[in-house]
């Protein structure tokens, strides 16, 4: 085996640049467990947080084609990695339509720990970005959260560096989980961090409200009551911890979609800020409300056959997140997980469902505290 090991270090760094030979090339630089790693990647063993078996065909695919990147970047030092989150909506109230078109609403909003990875390394003043990232239809162009958002921390704070980013995705897209929002706060986050904090979080909160509605959100402290369009935060205490199932189907839906389907009838007549103090009470009332489940259910209705599944196993709550079609599941499923995972198999075969176990989450009040990637074994 070492016989074997040797040639293939030797032909792995044949195939580099100069300037990265001679950042690996020293003792140890290439440890046996990165090879058994490369090795696991060829035979197309995932890396993303949650259940393999809930994985699409196309997820696995792509990560045999990034195999010679993946084993590139693994050797490459970078000047800063943090974990970007997910969200659920513990509840979402549609309260109306505003003049300017959007929505005004009132929504208790929650991290949890399913998310990716941002890796950021500095570049030198006026050389040009390079975004890297492992999931396939996630553009690469000036349109991506992530390089937006670094355009407009340069803006605002004068930084002329330009930057290298490698994002690996593990959030499903068209979930109503805000992954392409974490990634977009992470990136500012990470950039402050990089530049010696030239920004508040203050400013950084009131420079996301630019970049959409979400983003706002994981610039707090990971629960946080929002209104108007998602981007006014109100601090709320923290929540127990709790575990939390994620389920996604194959098929997304767009958010404007959603919202063109809604029945101002069909939506609920409970005050916003009384369905949040139920959440902080002892109270019985029904507090899970999603006023955007039922045009989502129009438009997909199978969404509506998982949640009823989901509903036979007990969980203390169940509930669509944001504009679909992820649909979580609070606490543990009635008679073990194990049952849980089989007894849901067919729907993920019919539906090409991913199912993710993740926990919520919530980072420190301070400038550089940030949301912390959870342990392989959670």
């Amino acid at each position: 085996f070492k016989m074997a090991v040797v040639p293939l270090c030797l032909l792995l760094l044949g195939f580099l640049p100069a300037q990265a030979r001679t950042s690996v090339a020293r003792p140890g630089a290439l440890p046996r467990v990165r090879l058994r790693h490369l090795f696991q990647q060829r035979r197309g063993l995932g890396r993303g947080e949650g259940y393999a078996e809930g994985s699409s065909s196309t997820g696995l695919t792509c990560m045999r084609s990034q195999v010679s990147t993946q084993a590139v970047e693994e050797m490459t030092s970078w000047d800063i990695e943090a974990f970007s989150p997910s969200k659920i909506n513990l509840f979402l109230r549609i309260i109306g339509k505003r003049p300017d078109g959007f929505h005004d609403l009132g929504s208790l909003f929650q991290a949890i720990s399913l998310g990716d990875s941002l890796k950021v390394s500095k570049l030198e003043e006026g050389d040009k970005d390079v975004f890297e990232c492992d999931m396939p239809g996630v553009p690469t162009d000036d349109s991506n959260l992530v390089l937006r958002a670094a355009n407009l921390f340069r803006e605002k704070t004068g930084v002329k560096n330009g930057l290298k980013f490698n994002l690996a995705k593990t959030v499903p897209a068209q979930g109503g989980l805000g992954g392409g929002s974490a990634n977009a706060a992470t990136t500012l986050w990470a950039l402050n961090k990089l530049f010696d904090f030239p920004a508040t979080s203050d400013q950084l909160i009131e420079w996301s409200a630019d970049l959409g509605s979400d983003i706002t959100f994981f610039l707090s402290s990971g629960t946080a009551f929002c209104t108007g369009r998602g981007e006014i935060l109100e601090s709320v205490p923290r929540l127990p911890q709790r575990k939390v199932y994620v389920v996604k189907p194959e098929k997304g839906l767009s958010t404007p979609a959603v919202f063109k389907n809604l029945d101002y009838q069909e939506l609920s007549e409970k005050d916003p800020r009384e369905i949040l103090r139920y959440f902080y009470t002892d109270s019985d009332n029904e507090k899970y409300i999603n006023d955007l489940e039922n045009p989502a259910f129009r438009l997909m209705p199978e969404l509506k056959e998982i949640k009823e599944k989901l509903q036979t196993f007990n969980f203390d709550a169940v509930l669509m997140s944001g504009s679909g079609t992820s649909i979580f599941a609070i606490g543990d499923p009635a008679n073990g997980e194990d049952t849980f995972l089989s007894e849901i198999d067919p729907l993920k075969k019919k539906f090409g469902l991913q199912v993710f176990k993740a926990h919520f989450l919530n980072r420190g009040e301070g400038l550089g505290d940030w949301y912390e990637q959870p342990s392989s074994a959670e």
